[in-house]
C-alpha cells in the first residue's frame, strides 16, 4: 500500500461521503450516502435537513470506507475535510467531526476547498496531468477558468457574476417539472433535439473578460416556458437541446480564448456538470484538433465525493499545508486556499 493513507470527507451540501485514498491518489474506498430521496418533495435542498442526516450518517459512512478498503483507522497519516465553501451547517458536521478524529489520532488536520476538490478529481483517474494547466470549474454553485502554475499556485482568470450554469440547468429542469438535479435529465431529453430550434441569448461573450453570466439566459428560458402551457415531445426536446446548447457554447467559448490567450495546453473539467455529454464532446472534438490535452472525471467522480478531497489533500500533504484544530467551515462562495 502507497502512503501517505489520507482518509478523506465529504459534507459541504446533500451527500455524505467518505473516502481512502493512497499517496498515488488510488481510491481505495469512496462510499457516498445520497440524500435525493430526503430532499425529492421539496424540489432542492433543504439545508437543515441535510446536517440533520449528515449527523446521522456521517459515523457509518466513515466506518463503512475503513471496511472496504480494508484499512485500520491507525494506518491513517491525515484526515482531511472539505471546510469551504457550502452549506453551513453541513460543512460544520463534515469539519467538526474531522477536528476531534484527527486530534484523538493525533494525525495532521487538511482543511480544503470544496472547488479544489473537483479540480483535483481528475488525478483519480489521470496520474500524467503536468502543471500548468487551466480548468473550467462547472457545477450548481459555481463557473470558474482558473489557471493552476502548481499545486497551490492558481489565478481566477474569470467566474460568475450571478448564477452558475448548473443552477440554471437546475431552476429550468424545475419548470419543466424533472427531478432534482435538473442538469442531467435536460442533458438526456436533449439528445435527439434540435439546438438550432431557439435561440437563446449567449451573455458575455462580446465582454473583454472572463466572467460569466447565466441569470439572463435562465429568464430567457423561464419567459420561453411562461408562454407555452402545453409542449410535446419534440418541441421539450428541441427546448432542452437549445437552451443546453447555449450554455455549453458560451462555457466552451469562454474556455477556448483563456486557452488561446495564455497559451496553455492542457485542459481540466471540474465539477458536476462536467459530466454533461454536450460539454464533453463539444472540447473533447476541438482539443482533438488542436494538439491540447483534455482531462475530465468519470461521472462518479464528477459529483461530490470525499475521493476528490483526498486527492486535493495529497497535494497539501507533501506541501505540508496542514490545518489547526481551529479551523472552521465557512459559506462563502469561491476558491480559497485553507
Amino acid at each position: 500500500m502507497k502512503k501517505p493513507l489520507i482518509l478523506a470527507i465529504e459534507t459541504s451540501c446533500d451527500d455524505t461521503s467518505a473516502a481512502l485514498v493512497d499517496g498515488n491518489c488510488d481510491v481505495l474506498s469512496n462510499v457516498i450516502s445520497s440524500q435525493e430521496e430526503v430532499h425529492l418533495k421539496y424540489g432542492g435542498i433543504v439545508p437543515e435537513l441535510a446536517s440533520r442526516e449528515h449527523i446521522r450518517t456521517l459515523i457509518p459512512i466513515v466506518e463503512m470506507a475503513l471496511e472496504k478498503a480494508d484499512v485500520n483507522i491507525k494506518d491513517v497519516k491525515a484526515v482531511a475535510v472539505s471546510a469551504n465553501p457550502g452549506l453551513i451547517g453541513s460543512l460544520l458536521v463534515g469539519v467538526s467531526f474531522a477536528k476531534g478524529l484527527a486530534f484523538s489520532l493525533k494525525k495532521p488536520l487538511i482543511a480544503v476547498n470544496h472547488i479544489f476538490g473537483h479540480v483535483f478529481a481528475n488525478f483519480l483517474e489521470h496520474k500524467d496531468i503536468k502543471f500548468p494547466f487551466l480548468s473550467l470549474i462547472v457545477s450548481g454553485g459555481h463557473t470558474e477558468l482558473v489557471i493552476f502554475s502548481s499545486a497551490i499556485k492558481y489565478t481566477i482568470l474569470g467566474k460568475t457574476v450571478d448564477d452558475a450554469a448548473g443552477e440554471a440547468f437546475d431552476k429550468i429542469g424545475k419548470l419543466l417539472g424533472l427531478p432534482y438535479p435538473g442538469g442531467p435529465h435536460i442533458d438526456a431529453l436533449a439528445i435527439g433535439g434540435n439546438k438550432s430550434a431557439i435561440e437563446f441569448p449567449l451573455p458575455m461573450l462580446k465582454h473583454d473578460n472572463f466572467d460569466f453570466s447565466f441569470s439572463g439566459l435562465k429568464t430567457a428560458g423561464m419567459l420561453y416556458l411562461k408562454g407555452r402551457d402545453e409542449m410535446n415531445e419534440t418541441q421539450i426536446h428541441d427546448f432542452s437541446s437549445s437552451f443546453q446548447y447555449a450554455i455549453v457554447e458560451v462555457l466552451f467559448r469562454k474556455t477556448i480564448r483563456a486557452l488561446e490567450e495564455h497559451s496553455i495546453k492542457t485542459l481540466l473539467l471540474a465539477g458536476g456538470v462536467a459530466a454533461n455529454s454536450e460539454l464533453r464532446s463539444t472540447f473533447t472534438q476541438y482539443c482533438a484538433g488542436h494538439n491540447i490535452n483534455i482531462y475530465y472525471p468519470t461521472a462518479e467522480y464528477c459529483t461530490d465525493n470525499a475521493a476528490m478531497i483526498g486527492a486535493a489533500a495529497q497535494f497539501k500533504y507533501i506541501n505540508k499545508k496542514f490545518a489547526s484544530l481551529d479551523l472552521n467551515a465557512s459559506a462563502v462562495k469561491g476558491m480559497k486556499l485553507l
